[in-house]
């Protein structure tokens, strides 16, 4: 039967959720067991694709076509299972999803409200999401609640992984809490009072963390992890430093090293073998020792937030890796490109143009393909990026001067690109 381990956050968001969640599973995986992470989103978009990449990020799409959260692109990064869209689901996917029963009477007319429906429909979508009582079903689910603990958005989420732990049984879930320990450099102390309340508050709701992920620019001290554990009630053991690493990769080895699989492997009653991190070792040592550097300009429209483009960072930094190259990518707007000289890009190695919507920034990239036809610098299109090549070979190659997408166009002249809708025989 699949066990579970609940994941959250503290204090603040961005802490590393994603990356905490993603380590434990690779730690989990390496140790024999079929492990999948689930995402719980609190907004109430019902999924990220219509929000901009300035909100939210980019939009990771999985292989059965779902648009998800980029935290789901971390999951696949570390572990060997594939995302799918039972893996991610939003408060708006649960409200829509309860209002259709409502609607069709699936509650035979009953009141309908947050207990028990809402969280009945969340632990339905969770179970779902693990494959539990199938014969898709893995040995431990790991779910990241989104947000942080007190945060109203989010209340429903906790509220239902509280019962499920309760109606699994005894060592059936696990709960680690992700928390922020700050130093102030005018006291120079790292202070531990924002991670004891936000536990008190995770208590208060009826959760006591099995472990607690401490965030901090630096180790935490071991007498301020017993600290922590004394306010807490976690045991000094189950309280980790994580302190900023270099790379994510170390991730999984520094939580190793303090134990946490072995804490979860205890609590949930799995026997494994031990865990074997050399492929994480050796993963590690290529991006601290690359053999040479190659220098890359993103010409984008989102470059404010480099989380819009994630997945491509870490596609060009693992392609890096497996050459034993180190990738320096360069942000570049589109946007001032179009005002800026074209020259600046005669510094790189590469340019990369990767998708966008709308039309501003457009001419920019057009500009930047142009560029790197004509210099020979090795040139990626991808999605827009190929669009706006087509349309610079178009203008500056096949003479056709008004040449454009009727995306950015509809009634142009010389349309080079259309949506699939559009297509007409000749």
């Amino acid at each position: 039967m699949t066990k579970f381990v609940f994941v959250t956050g503290g204090v603040v968001s961005s802490l590393g959720k994603g990356i905490a969640s993603a380590s434990l599973a690779a730690l989990l995986e390496s140790r024999g067991l079929k492990v999948t992470l689930i995402k719980l989103d609190p907004y109430l978009n019902v999924d990220p694709g219509t929000m901009s990449p300035f909100q939210h990020g980019e939009v990771f799409v999985t292989d059965d076509g779902a648009e998800t959260d980029l935290d789901l692109g971390h999951y696949e990064r570390f572990i060997e299972t594939r995302m799918k869209k039972a893996n991610n689901f939003t408060t708006g996917q649960i409200y829509k999803s309860v209002l259709e029963k409502e609607r069709r009477g699936d509650y035979l007319g009953k009141t309908v409200q947050v207990i028990p429906h809402v969280t009945n429909e969340i632990q339905d979508f969770i179970k779902r999401g693990a494959g539990y009582g199938t014969p898709e079903a893995v040995d431990v689910a790991i779910v990241e609640i989104g947000g942080t603990i007190g945060d109203i958005e989010s209340l429903p989420f906790v509220e239902a992984v509280r019962q499920l732990s309760l109606r699994l049984g005894p060592n059936q879930a696990a709960f680690v809490h992700l928390t922020y320990v700050p130093w102030i450099a005018a006291a120079g102390e790292l202070k531990t009072k924002p991670t004891q309340h936000t536990v008190q508050k995770l208590r208060e709701i009826g959760i006591q963390p099995d472990a607690l992920l401490c965030r901090a620019d630096r180790a935490i001290p071991d007498d301020e992890r017993e600290k922590i554990s004394l306010f807490t009630n976690v045991a000094l053991w189950g309280v980790i430093s994580m302190p900023d690493v270099d790379t994510i990769y170390k991730v999984p080895r520094v939580l190793h090293e303090q134990g946490l699989d072995g804490l979860i492997c205890d609590k949930l009653r799995l026997n494994t073998p031990p865990a074997n991190l050399k492929r994480w070792d050796d993963l590690v040592h290529e991006v601290l020792n690359p053999q040479r550097e190659v220098s890359i300009a993103m010409v984008g429209k989102y470059v404010d937030l480099s989380d819009s483009y994630k997945s491509l960072n870490e596609a060009l930094r693992h392609a890096g890796m497996k050459n034993h190259a180190q990738v320096n990518i360069t942000y570049i707007d589109s946007e001032n490109l179009e005002l800026e000289p074209i020259e600046q890009l005669a510094q790189f190695d590469a340019v990369l143009v990767p998708g966008g919507f709308g039309k501003r920034g457009v001419e920019g990239k057009i500009k930047a393909a142009r560029f790197a036809r004509e210099t020979k610098v090795p040139y990626l299109g991808i999605c827009l990026g190929m669009q706006v090549a087509t349309i610079e070979f178009a203008r500056h190659v096949a003479g056709l001067t008004h040449a454009n997408s009727t995306e950015f166009e509809p009634e142009g002249t010389q349309p080079v690109i259309a949506l699939i809708t559009e297509w007409k025989d000749p």
